[in-house]
């Protein structure tokens, strides 16, 4: 037996018989449920593996495999090597009924455990000692543990998703996005995906990953980070952006003297035009043909001087039009970088009534946009590369999600989505500033990619080798099964199927940042794109949870905040009283409103109400309900906020 009050040699045994031996898989489906497993990983494959023997579906190593790699699940398990070593440590399944009942009893000794420090806490909570009365009849009764408890049913994918894998990052980036989460101690998160962002802007437009025959994705991304105000979003902006204003202050003192000469060249060319042209309305008959075709040409040499743009690569809070027409005056690249999410509602119609996508779906697609002017004809921009970096408020995601057009144009499904969890209450006062060094060659860096693409007019192509095409390849066929009816992705089938495409991206502003003066020249290898894949996978986490909580209603996103505080506080037993006082807020304002989330959260099986508490005495209050949760909630133990972890680490 573990410390942590099961014998992990005794449950490898019983789900390698499992696996070994799928005829007796009913007998030990009957004797053990997945909660008496204490290991979480086989908690869920005993619930999978209970599941496929329910419907029928044989329990061998082969099709358990296939089922937890179609649902995505099998890296969680330990992948494939994990249940071969299941198999082969079992020497024999005849002996899996006495390793079931080692099982079976070490869970029911967890459970005693469990009861006695619910009950202990109830004791010292301060609780009415009428309702820690009613408690411990209720569980000597037991109402509490009859059968144990079924597995809670998730309240969606926002708890416990995964931070941003940094370390996958080139190191100059990586570096950089670890000591500015640090400094700001805010989630790595937001300044991993500015990252992304700031590559996407230096590369948009410029260089495009070909994977085989005519598929090309461009190198631009939508990236879009939620979390609540008071996140010192704004000074993570600043530490991520400042190369890239540099570096556009850099190319406008660089094209200033060709603007100058142009702007010059322009204004000579027109007064001669206006001289031939006078000349020629005055002269007599026999010369005008002669002067005619003189002002002609002058006039088309005016025509002929073109004047360069001032350079943009950053816009801020932009309208659709303004978008576009920026997008055409830089030659097709743009980005919008903000800390806040107001562009959104601009989008949706808020000057003009009316929601504009267009600039939006094709600045990403890289199709091709017409671009209307007032004082010229209209003007195409043959691949526009738009870039998004934002940072938004909870609120506001779960409003884009009711906006017209967002959703159903595939607005939502081109941008990726992260849903860290916030650090505030768990920051470090005096956190250790950026050392400069690390600052200085993020600056550099990111300021020469900046610079050195900025003079392709046709895009860079960069190629994958073969063994990064079959890498595409499998993830492929691994998306696919995804996204069929049933399938984990099938309800956000609009974002999975620009997955892999979102992955190729991501893995060519890694190439990029990895060779920051000869990229072009070498093709994308086989380790870049498998860390593409993985960071790939961060973000498909997040949209799970990012859409999940845009289609959920208020009293469960409540019911959220309640568990969040539950796991937060690692509490096994509460009153209503106790939560209302800890969580009384503008969101959750009275006691009342506190009735609807804990109602989710029993439905869902995260708590168990005891029996109604004892009348009123008179005088006094009634009891305050009591609850106990389900110890799930608490394991593996206590999960490690990002935060904390970070800084222990």
């Amino acid at each position: 037996m573990t410390s942590a009050g099961y014998d992990l040699a005794a449950e490898q045994a019983v789900i390698g018989a499992a696996l070994l031996a799928p005829a007796v898989m009913a007998e030990l489906a009957a004797t053990l449920t997945p909660d008496d497993f204490g290991r979480p990983a086989h908690r869920v494959l005993w619930e999978v593996m209970c599941g496929m023997h329910a419907t029928g579906t044989p329990t061998d190593p082969i099709t358990v495999t296939a089922h937890l790699a179609e649902a995505g699940d099998l890296g969680k398990m330990g992948g494939a090597p994990y249940l071969h070593t299941l198999t082969a440590d079992v020497p024999t399944a005849a002996n899996a009924a006495h390793y079931a009942g080692i099982v079976a009893d070490l869970a029911k000794r967890r459970k005693v455990a469990d009861l006695g420090a619910q009950l202990t806490h109830l004791a010292t909570s301060g609780a009415d000692p009428a309702e820690v009365v009613a408690a411990g009849r209720a569980m000597l009764d037991g109402a509490a543990v009859p059968g144990g408890w079924s597995p809670p049913i998730p309240l969606g994918r926002g708890r416990h998703l995964p931070p941003f894998p940094a370390e996958l990052l080139p190191g100059w980036l990586a570096d950089h996005v670890a000591a500015v989460a640090e400094f700001t101690q805010t989630p790595i998160d937001l300044a991993g995906s500015l990252a992304l962002a700031c590559l996407s802007t230096a590369a948009g437009g410029r260089a495009e990953v070909e994977v085989r025959g005519s598929w090309r994705e461009p190198t631009n991304l939508y990236t879009v980070v939620v979390l609540p105000p008071g996140s010192r979003k704004s000074a993570v902006f600043a530490a991520m952006v400042a190369p890239i204003l540099a570096a556009e202050k850099a190319l406008i003192e660089r094209t200033a003297p060709a603007i100058i000469e142009a702007e010059l060249s322009a204004k000579v060319a027109g007064k001669a035009a206006e001289k031939a042209a006078l000349a020629a309305a005055n002269a007599d008959a026999p010369g005008r043909d002669t002067l005619i075709a003189e002002a002609t040409a002058a006039a088309m040499n005016v025509d002929a001087i073109t004047v360069p743009v001032k350079p943009q690569l950053v816009a801020d809070d932009v309208t659709s039009e303004t978008a576009a027409s920026l997008l055409a005056q830089q030659g097709g690249r743009l980005a919008v970088l903000s800390p806040e999410g107001g562009i959104f509602a601009t989008i949706a119609g808020r000057y003009s009534g009316t929601p504009n996508l267009e600039v939006f779906l094709k600045g990403h697609a890289g199709d091709m946009m017409r671009v209307g002017r007032l004082s010229r004809d209209a003007e195409h921009v043959d691949k526009p590369a738009l870039t998004m970096g934002l940072a938004v408020q909870p609120e506001i995601l779960r409003d884009i999600a009711g906006m017209p057009g967002f959703r159903g144009l595939g607005l939502l499904a081109r941008i990726l989505f992260a849903v860290p969890e916030n650090t505030v209450g768990f920051r470090k006062v005096g956190a250790d500033p950026i050392p400069t060094e690390v600052a200085a060659t993020f600056h550099g860096n990111l300021h020469a990619l900046v610079l050195t693409l900025a003079e392709w007019t046709d895009p860079a192509v960069l190629v994958l080798t073969p063994e990064a095409n079959d890498l595409v390849l499998d993830i492929e066929r691994r998306v696919e099964p995804r996204l069929a009816p049933g399938g984990a992705w099938a309800h956000i089938v609009d974002w999975g199927s620009k997955y892999t495409g979102a992955v190729v991206r991501i893995a060519g502003l890694l190439h990029l940042a990895e060779h920051l003066h000869d990229g072009w020249g070498k093709p994308v290898d086989a380790d870049t794109l498998s860390r593409a894949a993985q960071i790939g996978e961060y973000y498909a986490a997040h949209a799970l949870g990012a859409f999940d909580d845009m289609g959920a209603d208020q009293a469960t996103r409540n019911a959220r905040t309640i568990l969040a505080w539950i796991e937060r506080t690692t509490t096994n037993a509460f009153t209503k009283r106790e939560v209302f006082r800890a969580l009384k807020s503008s969101q959750i304002p009275t006691a009342a409103d506190f009735d609807p989330p804990l109602a989710v959260l029993e439905a869902h099986g995260y708590l168990r109400q005891l029996d109604p508490p004892a009348p009123k005495r008179a005088g006094g209050r009634p009891p305050s309900p009591s609850f106990l949760v389900h110890p799930d909630v608490h394991q593996p133990a206590a999960t490690v906020h990002p935060l904390a972890a970070r800084q222990a680490a």
